[in-house]
């Protein structure tokens, strides 16, 4: 008896760690009794009409033998539509031999599907799973979304991502009932979505380098780079996002961000000549001029055929980031400026928002913006804004009553780095899952009144960086975005976090093999990594494999060798750490000594010509970075010269931003010299960067160019980091 007793409180405390362990967090649940309930092949999915796409994607994952529109009470799973319920919301009942799913509105039900999917073993997401399967006990859990907008940005436009891959997207977005997928098509470098009136912004403007007039940039240098959706791809692309209660919203990034429009339609340009000598003959303008008439016409064309396609009532027309110092120069701008009055060129895109927000219109649309669009202060109020720079541009929007998404960079860019010494962009903020889930309105001085204008939240993945990584495989994406994107599901669904631990351990107790089951590449926190009296210790709190390597420059990976106890060394600098657990990883971690580094006395120089603002003091004090004056040309050298002859076991040299392969030495040659004179090949550059190892008595290290680079105006060229 009394082991029979342990057993069913041993199960009772199995299901509800799968029910508490939910990603998002239901509103409530109830338990009905400790009766189970099998699933079995011959159970019968019984389903509404309207249902019918939801009963295939069920299939799909259970493999039940049965289906039908009539009803049964006897061993079936029954999904149908309450009208009593919000559109969102949904019911889901576990009995013995029956699972009910009722939802106020076909999004509701297949939020149901999904909850009733994570209280079953994590191969459902394999689509192989083998019946039956057994649910414990008998519940009902009630639900409903805090906001109608859950939803992630996808930029395909700087690094290419294909039907297949946003599709995969869609699946993994929709298993953390996140509903809305909006994707970047355009910008600076590179057009994605066919329009069929205007063939040539395609198959001119979708690729970048090689052949192409739009610049190489991010990386792939060597190559003509690139692609496009046909609209029947995107057709099919909405679809599949519909059964999976996912909306695509489009963005076309107006009027600035539109330099590769530009290299089709040289005419969209202000009517002034650009000086390109800094960006070696490249015209980098990219906004289009608001006074010409014709740019309206070719507007309607494009404007036309994405509201032809797309069901979304918004369509987001960008609004962000535009170099306002063209409109300046440009006679025609600066004459509308004085014949409307106009004292700021903020009310320049106003007006281009406004004929564009009337295109849109005509066709039974309205526009969407990211925050710097309401500055002038003229913009429809119906217009959804979406607020990125920060939480006070989203605290404005929403005081000044437009719809908001709240998606400030600092919280939810999840192309941010999320350690110290991690991948990604760094400008903003560095942003690890725990941050994320942060987030609250109400610390952030959200009034009532505010969050009566908040539609919901989102997390945008800019590509720039992906570009420069394996784009054959989703590791990078998965990467930035898992598990940072099942804090934006809880956040989005309750409206609120609670403490990291609570989600946590959800991530830790069951999510993590769902997310290993769904085949993502999701981030692991770091080791924590103690060194103490001679000893290395390496520790995780959460289960996974931790494997080292110990010469200084090897990347450890699952093949390294196993971390197994304290390490007794005299050399921490040496050792690298990475854990893995299921397909998750850790970034790459190291004691503090290993990224300590040293400050000899140089000199730099190089023949790009030196800013005034960020000077080449700046690396030969070791403070920053410095900019040239222009873009590399092939055969550009830039020199570092020592005062006394350098030992080092590493010496890292960086061109372009952190983290980022933009305004860089794309390609060239490192050569070291031991008496400033002679000099021989030690490395080469790769995506702006150079590590060379071991050097003894090196008097002067010198970058020379094998590459003209037409993408930017600068060089930003880095301290060396060096290592004792």
């Amino acid at each position: 008896m009394r082991i029979k007793t342990l057993l069913l409180l041993s199960l009772f405390t199995l299901q509800c760690s799968i029910i508490s362990a939910t990603i998002p967090t239901p509103k409530s649940r109830t338990t009905i009794s400790n009766q189970e309930c099998t699933i079995t092949s011959d159970m019968l999915l019984t389903y509404e009409s309207s249902l019918e796409p939801l009963k295939d994607y069920i299939l799909e994952y259970l493999p039940l033998g049965n289906s039908s529109t009539n009803s049964s009470s006897n061993n079936s799973f029954t999904i149908g539509c309450d009208s009593t319920l919000a559109l969102e919301a949904y019911r889901l009942t576990v009995k013995p031999n029956h699972i009910e799913i009722m939802g106020g509105s076909y999004g509701g039900v297949f939020n149901g599907v999904q909850t009733l999917f994570q209280q079953l073993p994590p191969e459902i997401y394999t689509k192989q799973i083998s019946l039956p399967i057994t649910i414990e006990e008998s519940f009902t859990i009630e639900d409903i979304p805090r906001f109608d907008y859950r939803g992630m940005m996808l930029d395909v436009a700087r690094t290419w991502i294909g039907v297949d891959g946003v599709k995969r997207k869609i699946d993994l977005l929709s298993y953390h009932k996140l509903n809305k997928l909006h994707l970047h098509l355009t910008d600076d470098e590179g057009w994605r979505i066919e329009i069929q009136s205007h063939p040539e912004l395609t198959s001119i403007a979708g690729f970048r380098g090689g052949d192409s007039p739009v610049q190489a940039e991010y990386g792939k240098w060597d190559q003509k780079y690139g692609g496009f959706f046909t609209q029947e791809q995107l057709k099919d692309i909405i679809a599949y996002a519909a059964i999976r209660n996912i909306e695509i919203i489009p963005e076309i990034d107006l009027p600035g961000h539109s330099r590769t429009v530009a290299k089709v339609y040289p005419e969209i340009l202000c009517n002034y000549k650009s000086s390109n000598t800094a960006s070696n003959g490249c015209d980098l303008r990219s906004a289009w001029c608001v006074a010409k008439e014709s740019n309206y016409t070719l507007l309607e064309d494009i404007l036309r055929e994405v509201c032809q396609l797309f069901p979304s009532k918004h369509i987001h027309i960008g609004g962000d980031e535009v170099n306002l110092s063209q409109w300046k120069k440009c006679p025609d701008c600066t004459k509308i400026m004085k014949d409307r009055a106009m004292t700021d060129p903020h009310q320049l895109e106003d007006l281009f928002i406004a004929r564009a927000t009337d295109i849109l219109k005509s066709y039974g649309k309205m526009p969407a913006v990211w925050d710097e669009a309401i500055n002038g202060g003229g913009l429809n109020t119906k217009t959804h804004v979406y607020g990125w720079q920060n939480v006070k541009a989203c605290l404005k929007a929403t005081e000044r009553g437009y719809p908001t998404v709240v998606m400030p960079a600092n919280y939810f860019y999840i192309d941010m780095r999320q350690g110290k010494h991690d991948v990604g962009h760094n400008w903003a903020a560095t942003i690890d899952t725990k941050r994320s889930y942060s987030f609250d309105f109400v610390k952030e001085g959200f009034t009532p009144a505010q969050m009566e204008n908040v539609i919901g939240l989102e997390m945008p993945f800019w590509s720039e960086t992906y570009t420069s990584k394996d784009t054959d495989r989703p590791d990078y994406l998965d990467y930035m975005c898992f598990p940072r994107l099942c804090a934006l599901a809880e956040l989005a669904w309750s409206g609120k976090g609670r403490e990291w631990d609570f989600l946590n351990s959800k991530l830790i107790e069951r999510h993590y093999d769902r997310m290993s089951q769904m085949d993502v590449t999701f981030r692991l926190s770091e080791p924590k990594i103690d060194y103490t009296d001679g000893i290395l210790k390496v520790s995780v709190d959460d289960g996974s494999q931790i494997y080292y390597t110990n010469d200084g420059r090897t990347k450890p990976t699952a093949g390294s060798t196993p971390y197994t106890g304290a390490i007794k060394t005299t050399t921490p600098q040496l050792y690298q750490f990475r854990n893995y657990y299921g397909t998750g990883e850790g970034p790459i971690s190291a004691h503090s000594s290993f990224y300590k580094i040293i400050t000899p006395a140089l000199k730099f120089t190089t023949t790009m010509g030196e800013s005034t603002k960020t000077p080449y003091s700046n690396i030969e004090k070791y403070r920053t970075f410095a900019r040239t004056l222009r873009a590399c040309r092939k055969g550009d050298v830039a020199t570092y010269t020592f005062t006394n002859p350098l030992s080092c076991r590493e010496i890292y040299l960086q061109t372009g931003y952190s983290q980022l392969a933009k305004s860089i030495i794309a390609t060239g040659d490192v050569e070291i010299s031991r008496d400033g004179i002679n000099f021989e090949k030690a490395g080469e550059i790769e995506q702006g960067s150079a590590t060379l190892y071991d050097l003894k008595g090196i008097k002067t290290i010198r970058i020379v160019s094998t590459y003209n680079d037409y993408s930017t105006n600068f060089v930003v060229i880095h301290m060396p980091r060096i290592k004792r």
